[in-house]
């Protein structure tokens, strides 16, 4: 039986106070889409917004993001659907890649925030890398209590940020995660990292969204 995933990627085309381009990490797309299509699994866009998705940080150079680039999947990612148009729970996992974009438009975003506890309470995976994981936060279940309270969870880190988009993003990503009683873990700057605490699955940076999506289909495989 075929597994479905749904990307939930930002409209946001600029962040900050000196409105520095930005989209989607392409690598945070490219790369987990690359484990997932070639695994069988099928993958959906949906966004805020719907339709055009921008992107940053594309490397020509990178098999698995060329030949994204040059790909159906890639122009379906631009006619993005939008995400209060798609039930989550119809998916057996849901995936906020990373970019700065998620900044602006993904986190606190009632929407995404409806996605995330919608797939979490119908028992599926949801899983976030790099800043996408800024799409946890403020996530209720019902009782009051922060979802990533009590969990492990990764991002990206102060460390990096802070030889990146300091200037640019409008809060510490690590900080608020602590600061809703997440359990952080990072490794150091740029390198992989990837946290799994039961069906939340994270990743820091992007040099983790390939695998995480390793983890995540593992995850999938095991959900029968």
């Amino acid at each position: 039986m075929t597994k479905h995933v749904l990307f939930i990627v930002t409209n946001a085309a600029v962040i900050g106070p000196h409105n520095r381009p930005t989209g989607f990490f392409f690598a945070e797309v490219a790369h987990p889409f690359d484990v997932l299509d070639k695994a069988g699994v099928a993958v959906e866009f949906a966004s805020p917004a719907g339709g055009w998705t921008p992107f940053d940080a594309y490397d020509e150079k990178d098999a698995a993001q060329k030949e994204f680039r040059g790909s159906k999947a890639f122009r379906r990612l631009n006619r993005s659907r939008r995400l209060c148009e798609v039930n989550a729970a119809d998916y057996d996992a849901i995936l906020i890649p990373g970019g700065l974009g998620p900044m602006v438009d993904i986190q606190r975003n009632r929407e995404v925030q409806s996605a995330i506890v919608r797939a979490w309470t119908t028992s599926k995976i949801v899983s976030a890398v790099c800043h996408g994981p800024c799409s946890l936060l403020g996530v209720d279940l019902g009782d009051g209590t922060p979802f990533v309270r009590g969990k492990k969870v990764t991002g990206f880190s102060k460390k990096e940020e802070y030889d990146y988009a300091r200037e640019d993003v409008p809060f510490e990503l690590e900080d608020a995660l602590t600061g809703e009683g997440a359990i952080y873990s990072s490794a150091a700057n740029w390198e992989p990292h990837v946290v799994v605490d039961g069906r939340l699955i994270t990743g820091q940076n992007p040099a983790s969204a390939g695998p995480l999506a390793q983890e995540l289909l593992a995850a999938l495989r095991k959900q029968g």
